[in-house]
């Protein structure tokens, strides 16, 4: 006889993100293993949230009208009798995100959402708005946890570990998840279970040191002559990439190849191309048309304009929008903590010794085993010293970040520029910052 599982109540914080909606379809096609009562959205953009959220409401109420919904701006009707918070919020919007990738690249630096001083000034945005959301959740449901997969993820864990020490947040990004599903059809398997991997790093600065079968098979020589030649690009990205016009991630995953040749005892994250080789990333982006202009142009627009079709004819096709299938591992980690399953999952938790060889306080993205107690970190042991200079320098970036958002600092955040691989100099790191400044005083705080 079948075990009836409790429901959940969650809330979605940042509501009215063009990727809620896929979440959305997303949870509802694993309601089997994570069932719920109750979903609500919660974002400070009414307008925005209320596209997307009378669309998501026609979808919900087709299929499984049982679950009650609700789309609100109101934090304590969002935040009370929540089991979940399910964060992707992005401050700031899509304008501030153009104005991270083109500021540096006027002084021919990279310009990345989440990588150098683009990453910086995100950073500093997205401090306080994941704050905000830890403090409304613990005032409103004490004991429900936070699944962060807002960016950047590094520089919000570090500052929630300084700052909301106690809190039951947990960081995660999909990147590593998206590069996992690629190996898993390089290797001619089914599903990501099938592979069993281990991993290091902090978040977009990682390796896979060691890839087996579920049954123990070492599958790293085939993955490695794979990418050696390859990178992490498969037919199915060509596919995707044809039928949605998108390139840019092809690009991505063959350059791979190029990572991991300058260390192939390991497999490397993708987002190292932006630390590794930052000319080229330079000589290759149009500092006039960046990826956020791709993305409004794109995704924006067709998510939007698809969410107005479904709530001008109070219907749901299925085809017009489509699911964030790889956005399953937010279930993974909802189930594991809600019924106990242990399940094995990459997360960003404080090293304490997992890496015995590093900061003891880093956050590093290491697989864990989730239960209902949070994750249980699994060693990883001692380092290469090349992996371990890169991770060091890239952890104090972070930590000077945190440092200067806490001080209000302008020197310290001088340094984390200057710090960063992707910058030159120290001179070009002042320039950088200055723009950055004067684009974000609505956002960061006051710097001295």
């Amino acid at each position: 006889m079948a075990v009836k599982l409790e429901k959940s109540s969650v809330v979605i914080a940042g509501g009215g993100s063009t990727y809620t909606p896929g979440i959305i379809l997303m949870l509802l096609k694993h309601l089997d293993r994570f069932p719920l009562r109750k979903i609500k959205f919660y974002d400070n953009d009414f307008e925005r949230q209320k596209v997307i959220a009378d669309a998501c409401e026609i979808i919900i109420h087709k299929e499984h009208p049982e679950i009650e919904f609700l789309a609100t701006t109101d934090p304590e009707e969002a935040f009370t009798d929540v089991d979940f918070v399910m964060a992707h919020i992005r401050v700031g919007k899509y304008r501030m995100r153009e104005l991270d990738e083109k500021i540096p690249m006027k002084y021919g630096v990279v310009g990345q959402e989440t990588c150098g001083p683009g990453g910086i000034a995100y950073g500093m945005r997205s401090i306080q708005g994941v704050l905000d959301l830890i403090d409304y959740m613990e005032k409103y449901s004490p004991n429900a946890w936070l699944l962060n997969y807002s960016n950047p993820a590094a520089i919000v864990a570090e500052a929630t570990r300084r700052l909301r020490p106690n809190s039951r947040i947990l960081n995660i990004c999909d990147m590593p998840i998206s590069i996992e599903n690629n190996m898993v059809e390089i290797l001619g398997y089914k599903k990501r279970s099938d592979i069993v991997t281990k991993y290091y790093g902090l978040n977009h600065f990682g390796w896979w040191y060691d890839v087996r079968s579920s049954e123990g098979k070492d599958l790293m020589p085939e993955l490695k002559a794979y990418v050696k030649e390859n990178g992490y690009l498969v037919k199915s990205d060509l596919e995707e990439a044809k039928q949605h016009g998108d390139q840019s991630w092809n690009e991505t995953y063959r350059m791979a190849k190029d990572l991991y040749a300058v260390d192939p005892t390991t497999l490397p994250n993708t987002y190292l191309k932006y630390y590794f080789m930052p000319d080229t990333v330079v000589e290759h982006t149009n500092p006039e048309y960046t990826r956020a202009n791709q993305v409004m142009d794109t995704r924006e627009k067709e998510v939007f304009t698809a969410c107005r079709e479904i709530a001008d004819k109070q219907a749901f096709e299925g085809n017009e929008l489509s699911m964030d299938e790889h956005a399953s591992y937010i279930v993974d980690l909802a189930t594991a903590l809600k019924f106990n399953t242990y399940a094995r999952m990459l997360l960003i938790v404080e090293n304490n010794g997992i890496i015995e060889n590093f900061d003891k306080t880093a956050m590093v993205e290491v697989p864990c085993l989730v239960s209902a107690n949070g994750p249980e970190p699994l060693s990883v042991g001692t380092i290469p010293t090349f992996q371990k200079g890169l991770m060091e320098e890239q952890v104090a970036v972070e930590k000077l970040v945190v440092d200067a958002w806490m001080e209000g600092s302008y020197q310290k955040l001088w340094q984390a520029i200057s710090l960063s691989k992707t910058v030159p100099s120290i001179t070009i790191a002042k320039q950088i910052l200055d723009d950055l400044y004067e684009a974000n005083k609505e956002f960061w705080p006051e710097l001295k």
